[in-house]
């Protein structure tokens, strides 16, 4: 109905009060005269002597239509489950479901009182409950699109708090404006996994983003917090590699898990706790231990000022949890251990409790070995002696060649190239899953063992053999020969010496023939009178 209509109405209902008046009057003139009690009572003057007193006092808004995307200020009547309750100044209240109030975050409820201010934009102008539909979020909506347009043009960082999250990634409502930030451009969370544990756990809290895609028409805005993060952080992490020295324990929060380990905020820079830096015990599973977004506490152990990079460590953050874990062992215990880790220069073995200790190369065995894998495997349940408490350090010394002697002592069993083959039924209460699959890896040694004496057996019978032939063989050559003179043994010895010599080449020069030497003899030469010549004298000698 229009405002034109409406004073229509006005109008003719003041004409037909005053036709009613008038009515009342002529009857008055004809009934019986008043008493002397009402003959002093004034008559009822009207309320409403002309047409501007009339329009002045009907209130024209509350009975007009009201329109759809209208904007109106209301006051909070009342706060309830499902939204609020505002008096808009109409015939009927209004109502905002707390749907259409995402603006104030994932619980609106809890920023509104009673008698509070808002403005709301008209969704519908009468529900089933006869109330009027009102929506806080439409009703920034129009200057939303204006300031998220102008963020995204200049590149400027905001805040806003996540409402919502699904697999693809989290929801947030900005200047009344759904936006959306995909899981890619969550700092921590991971592509292709269901996000419900990381990003469930960013509901309620305020992030830093930026606007990255905005389209009016489609009514599509894409925010990014790692694109609102690199700046700042750029800045943040320059100052703080000048701040952080090794040593230090600062406060992080965690922002990835990965298998190797966990990256670590400490307020725009990350660092990396490497897998045997998370705890004492080198079998901890760093997914089960930390969530993203966890508060921890961590060491610093390096700075690399040229690669930017920080190494932490969170088991040192808490050095109070070894020394408690080590108080139980002495220098000079034995105790069962297992294989955690095989490295060039030696092994590291778990203790119960746990804690690790290092097993250098040259205290595995008494001979000299290449590496250590000639003696253990990773999972190996061995007998170490504590050497070394270095409790300043958290290192402890452990030697497996010292605790031979007093592991035999106690049942542990070694084989011939001094690894572990058996162990004593004790192990199995400290060490109980660790004992059981060692066990079946000690089984399958003992059997390549007993192939391995076995085929050692073999060849030493067929050596034996062999060695036992040729003494029978030559035994019987010896019994076969004939008998020989004296004579003909002489003359035996002697054609031997004789093959001896021509296998030699004699010299032309200085050894004459047999048969020229026989030659002389027979025909002596005279020798002449007078002088006898040198030369002839010393060939003849």
């Amino acid at each position: 109905m229009s405002e034109e209509q409406i004073e229509d109405q006005a109008v003719s209902e003041e004409n037909i009060s005053l036709e009613k008046s008038q009515d009342e009057a002529t009857k008055d003139d004809h009934s019986p005269p008043p008493d002397s009690a009402s003959a002093g009572t004034p008559r009822i003057e009207e309320d409403f002597e002309d047409m501007e007193s009339l329009l002045a006092a009907v209130d024209i808004s509350s009975i007009r239509p009201l329109k759809r995307g209208e904007t109106l200020t209301g006051t909070v009547m009342a706060v309830e489950r499902e939204g609020i309750l505002v008096d808009i100044g109409h015939k009927s209240e209004g109502f905002v479901p707390t749907s259409e109030m995402l603006l104030l975050g994932a619980d609106p409820l809890s920023k509104l009182e009673i008698s509070q201010e808002v403005t709301v934009s008209v969704v519908q102008a009468e529900t089933a409950a006869g109330q009027v539909g009102l929506s806080m979020d439409k009703a920034r909506g129009e200057q939303g699109w204006k300031i998220l347009q102008d963020w995204h043009d200049n590149g400027e960082v905001f805040e806003a708090e996540i409402t919502s999250f699904n697999k693809g990634g989290l929801l947030a409502n900005v200047e009344g404006i759904n936006a959306f930030i995909p899981m890619s451009q969550v700092v921590g969370a991971k592509p292709g996994s269901d996000g419900v544990a990381p990003l469930g756990s960013q509901v309620g809290k305020s992030l830093k983003l930026k606007v990255i895609e905005i389209n009016r028409k489609r009514n599509r805005v894409i925010l990014s917090e790692r694109a609102a993060n690199q700046e700042w952080r750029a800045e943040q992490k320059e100052k703080l590699l000048d701040e952080l020295h090794p040593g230090d324990i600062r406060t992080g929060i965690i922002t990835s898990i990965r298998p190797f380990g966990i990256f670590v905020d400490l307020g725009g820079a990350d660092g990396l706790a490497h897998l045997s830096e998370i705890s004492w015990d080198r079998n901890a599973n760093p997914e089960e231990m930390f969530s993203i977004g966890q508060e921890i506490k961590v060491y610093i152990l390096r700075i690399d000022q040229d690669t930017k990079k920080i190494a932490l460590s969170v088991r040192r953050a808490a050095p109070e949890q070894w020394d408690d874990l080590i108080t139980r062992y002495q220098i000079g215990d034995v105790v069962p251990s297992v294989i955690t880790r095989l490295v060039n220069f030696g092994a590291f073995a778990r203790l119960p409790g746990p804690v690790e200790g290092l097993i250098h190369v040259s205290s595995m065995v008494d001979r000299r070995i290449s590496s250590p894998k000639e003696i253990l495997d990773e999972g190996d349940v061995i007998p170490v002696k504590i050497e070394k408490i270095e409790r300043d350090r958290h290192r402890l010394g452990l030697s497996l060649r010292d605790a031979r002697d007093e592991a035999l002592a106690l049942g542990w069993q070694f084989d011939s190239l001094g690894r572990i083959i058996g162990f004593p039924d004790s192990v199995r209460e400290e060490l109980s899953e660790e004992a059981t699959i060692a066990e079946q890896r000690f089984e399958q040694r003992k059997a390549e063992n007993a192939a391995v004496e076995e085929r050692a057996s073999v060849d030493r019978e067929a050596r034996e053999s062999r060695a036992a032939s040729a003494r029978i063989e030559r035994e019987a050559a010896t019994d076969r020969a004939p008998q020989q003179t004296a004579m003909e043994q002489a003359f035996a010895q002697a054609s031997s010496v004789d093959q001896d010599a021509e296998e030699i080449e004699p010299d032309a020069d200085i050894v004459e023939s047999t048969s020229d030497i026989q030659e002389d003899l027979d025909n002596p030469v005279e020798e002449p009178s007078g002088e006898t010549d040198q030369s002839d004298s010393d060939e003849n000698t």
